[in-house]
C-alpha cells in the first residue's frame, strides 16, 4: 500500500499539484516523443492528452523516487501503439470497400436524410427562442458547455440534461412529421 493510501489526512488537492508540475514539466518531451512516433501534430496532440489523462487516473501507481518522464512516456506509447492500431483497423476497413459501401449507402438514404434535414429546420423553428439558442450555440457555434451554461444561468450538468431533452423533443418533432408525410401519400 503506498503512502498516499495510508494518510487518512491526505490532500487530494496536493495530489493534483504535484501531478500538474510533473506533467507540465514532462509534456514538451512527452510531446516529441509521441510526434516522432505518429505522423501528424494534432494527432500527437491528441495522443498526448489521452495519455494526461491515463496519467492521472494511474498517479498513484507512480513511484516518486523514480524519474517521471520516463514512466509518462511509457504510458505515450501505449496510447500511441492503441491509436497506431485503430488506424491500421481503419485502413483494412477502407481497402476492403468501406468507403464505396458508405457512398453507396449514403445514396440510397439520400432521399430520406434529406427530407429529414428539412423537417428538422421546421422543427427548430418551433422550438422556443431560448432552447433554439442553446442548440444554435452548442452544435452551430461550437460554443463549449461551460459558456453555454453560464450564459443561460444553468449548471453544467443542467445544461447537458437540457441538451439531452431539446434533442429527444426534436427527435420526435421530426417522426412525427416524417409519420404525417407518410399518412398524407
Amino acid at each position: 500500500m503506498s503512502e498516499k493510501q495510508n494518510n487518512r489526512f491526505h490532500d487530494p488537492s496536493a495530489d493534483q499539484q504535484r501531478f500538474l508540475s510533473l506533467f507540465l514539466k514532462s509534456e514538451r518531451e512527452i510531446f516529441r516523443y509521441v510526434a516522432a512516433l505518429v505522423p501528424n501534430v494534432s494527432d500527437a496532440d491528441d495522443i498526448v492528452q489521452q495519455t494526461a489523462i491515463t496519467l492521472w487516473e494511474k498517479f498513484d501507481d507512480y513511484d516518486p523516487e523514480r524519474p517521471f518522464t520516463p514512466w509518462a512516456c511509457r504510458f505515450a506509447l501505449n496510447k500511441t501503439r492503441q491509436w497506431i492500431e485503430r488506424r491500421r483497423r481503419w485502413q483494412i476497413l477502407l481497402d476492403n470497400g468501406l468507403a464505396e459501401e458508405l457512398e453507396q449507402r449514403r445514396e440510397e438514404l439520400r432521399s430520406e436524410l434529406e427530407m429529414r434535414l428539412n423537417k428538422l429546420e421546421g422543427c427548430l423553428g418551433k422550438l422556443p427562442d431560448e432552447q433554439r439558442a442553446l442548440i444554435e450555440g452548442y452544435y452551430f457555434h461550437r460554443d463549449d458547455i461551460e459558456q453555454l451554461s453560464s450564459r443561460s444561468g444553468r449548471t453544467v450538468a443542467a445544461t447537458y440534461k437540457m441538451l439531452q431533452r431539446i434533442r429527444y423533443s426534436l427527435q420526435n418533432c421530426i417522426e412525427n412529421e416524417v409519420n404525417r408525410k407518410g399518412l398524407a401519400t
